[in-house]
Parts: C-alpha cells; sequence; structure tokens
C-alpha cells in the first residue's frame, strides 16, 4: 500500500488534472502466511491477483515490488517504468546483537529467503535459520518476543515504512547479494494502453530500469523464481553496467558466481553474459538438483 500511496502521489504532482485512485487488493503472497514462498508457487503469487484486475478493466496500472515480479510476464502485459531505488541490501535486525559476526554459534536467523539463507550458511555455517513471513510489524514482532536471535530483512521495506531505524547493520553486497529488482518499484500495466505508456514514462529512472532489467535477465535465462537461491545485482559504473550474479545450493555448500561488466543501452545482454557464465561454472547442476 506504501507503493501505491508512493506512486499516486508522484502522479498527481505530475498530472494534477489526473484523477488517481487506489484500489486495494490482497494477493495469495500476503494470505499465505504459514508456508514458505518456494512451497506455494513463488513470486507470482505477489502479481496474479493485480494482474486480473488489470485484464478486465478494474485497475489501468499496477505496482509492485520489482523483485517479486516474475521474470516472464504474460503476453499483452509490460513493465512501463521503474522507479527511482531505495537501498537495495539486505538489513541485520536484532535487539541482542550488533552484526551476524557477534551473534554465537547456534544463533537462530530468521529468513524467508533462500537467496539470503545460502548465502549465510556459506559464510557463517555454525548459524541455525527459521522460516520467517509476514508483513513488516508481524516479523519485527517475532524478532521482539525472542523467537530469532536476528533476522534478516530489506533495507527498503524499512525504511519506507519509517522503520529504518530497526537497522543494526546494512550486510553489503560481498556477504549477502540482492535479489534481481531489490528495492525498486516496477509499474506494471496493459502493453495495448499506449497512452498509458507514456505518461508512466515521467516516472521511470533511467539507470533503475537499466540496473533492473540486466538482473531480470539473469533470473530470467536460469528460471529465476521465490525456488532458486539466485542473486543477481547491478550497479552503474559512467556508462557501464556492472552486474554480479550468483547461484546457491540451499543449503550453501556450494555458490557458483559470476560478473560482466556491458554499456547501459544494453543490460539485457549483459545479464545473459552473466548467466551463460554462470551456467559454465556448474550454475546448471545446481538448478537441476533443486528442480
Amino acid at each position: 500500500m506504501w507503493q501505491s500511496e508512493f506512486v499516486q502521489g508522484e502522479l498527481r504532482r505530475l498530472y494534477p488534472s489526473c484523477e488517481i485512485e487506489i484500489l486495494g487488493m490482497s494477493t495469495r503472497g500476503d494470505e499465505i502466511l504459514d508456508v514458505s514462498l518456494a512451497k506455494v508457487g513463488g513470486k507470482g503469487l505477489f502479481v496474479k491477483e493485480l494482474e486480473a484486475a488489470l485484464a478486465d478493466g478494474r485497475a489501468d496500472i499496477a505496482v509492485h515490488s520489482a523483485k517479486d515480479v516474475p521474470m516472464e510476464l504474460p503476453e499483452g502485459y509490460c513493465l512501463a517504468a521503474f522507479g527511482v531505488r531505495e537501498d537495495p541490501r539486505d538489513a541485520f535486525v536484532s535487539s541482542r546483537h550488533a552484526s551476524l559476526d557477534a551473534l554465537p554459534r547456534g544463533a537462530v536467523v530468521g529468513t524467508s529467503s533462500l537467496r539470503r539463507e545460502a548465502q549465510l550458511r556459506e559464510r557463517y555455517p555454525g548459524l541455525a535459520f527459521g522460516a520467517l513471513r509476514g508483513n513488516l510489524d508481524t516479523r519485527l514482532s517475532k524478532l521482539d518476543r525472542g523467537d530469532y536471535a536476528a533476522v534478516v530483512l530489506a533495507v527498503a521495506g524499512l525504511k519506507r515504512l519509517g522503520l529504518g531505524t530497526r537497522v543494526r547493520a546494512v550486510i553489503e553486497p560481498e556477504v549477502s547479494l540482492p535479489a534481481a529488482g531489490q528495492g525498486a518499484l516496477a509499474i506494471e500495466c496493459r502493453a495495448e494502453r499506449a497512452d498509458l505508456v507514456e505518461l508512466l514514462v515521467a516516472l521511470n529512472d533511467p539507470a533503475t530500469a537499466a540496473c533492473v532489467r540486466a538482473e531480470r535477465a539473469v533470473s530470467r535465462a536460469l528460471g529465476g523464481s521465490c525456488q532458486l537461491p539466485l542473486a543477481a545485482y547491478a550497479q552503474l559504473e559512467g556508462t557501464q553496467v556492472r552486474l554480479r550474479g550468483l547461484v546457491a545450493a540451499p543449503g550453501g555448500e556450494r555458490i557458483v558466481r559470476a560478473e560482466a561488466c556491458g554499456p547501459i543501452e544494453a543490460p539485457e545482454t549483459t545479464g545473459e553474459q552473466v548467466a551463460q557464465a554462470l551456467l559454465a561454472r556448474g550454475a546448471d547442476a545446481i538448478l537441476s538438483s533443486i528442480q
């Protein structure tokens, strides 16, 4: 809802004469809280109901967290804009400990992400991990009542909801490479709505769009979903996109990494290069063992 209200405010600022209404919806991803997303359908659980509203005309646009959008959109839909990216890194949140390095052996860390868990298991084999679902308030309440020694969440979500003070430490990409699209907003509409696509261009941040498109290309080439411990993170360096990617075995016992740079004008090509490099280094064996 924060994301929708933010986009509503930006559209009102850009187009004062346009009436912008929010159609509040609950998705299956919001409702299924007792099972990990990897086991019940993955990313699509957060977008299917919204796309149905676009299809039948109840809504004109849908606002998503870019990391929740499946890599292959249904025919007739497009991502018309990517908003300016918030901090894409992961956050260490704890009431008792200052950082991952300060956690005692056997401490339980809560996370809903196979990507995070696999990377942290590799670096911190002495830690234990527990599934963590629910909205941010629910996750933080579970931490505060002592269910976990710490939890790992997205910095962006905490900051957007005014909970940035709960970030005890930011986890750098070298420790936990972010998910494709993490921290960015994606605005979806029907591809046939040229009028909307033209209006939404004003909301598009070219730097964010280039980075996220590169990241999504990695995930798309590897069949990325919540079921796969897969990360992709791009940064602009001048006119180049620097892209890092990895694929991990769920337990973190094996992780393959790759990196490439390419022109900002062709981010998908760079993404495909990283995906091919990952496959050449053994990502295909990891993926086939999971699937």
